[in-house]
């Protein structure tokens, strides 16, 4: 399989997917890890995904903003206070994102992995930096 160069910013990196339809959340699943990517979760909802931030290493995270019958702005919080970039990935209608958030990107599912990729590790970005 042949990728771009978008493909190498997501080798090796430990990314949080939280999204709550199952078949999304495989497909960007199976899509990052052929990109090298080492998967947290997928996570179903925001205790979940919290719980994984506590317990395992994460780089970065593909956030869904409306889990079920709860929003995902928790775990934003949780990633923000820990300098962890994440990008929201949803169907859910902007306008119901919190001011707070409005500079964080922002990408209509099904989203390319490389805006993505270029989102969270691309030029000025704290991953970009370590690396």
């Amino acid at each position: 399989m042949e990728h771009t160069n978008y493909s190498k910013q997501f080798a090796g990196k430990r990314i949080l997917i939280v999204e709550d339809e199952y078949f999304l959340a495989d497909e960007t699943r199976r899509k990052l890890e052929d990109l090298g990517a080492i998967v947290i979760g997928p996570a179903a909802g925001a205790r979940q995904a919290l719980s994984l931030i506590h317990q395992q290493k994460v780089d970065a995270a593909i956030l869904d903003i409306h889990l079920g019958d709860e929003f995902v702005f928790p775990v934003a919080d949780e990633l923000e206070g820990r300098d962890i970039p994440f990008v929201f990935a949803t169907g859910y209608d902007p306008s119901f994102i919190p001011v707070k958030y409005t500079g964080f990107a922002l990408y209509e599912k099904p989203t390319a992995l490389e805006k993505i990729a270029r989102a969270l590790f691309g030029p000025g970005t704290h991953l970009n930096e370590l690396n």
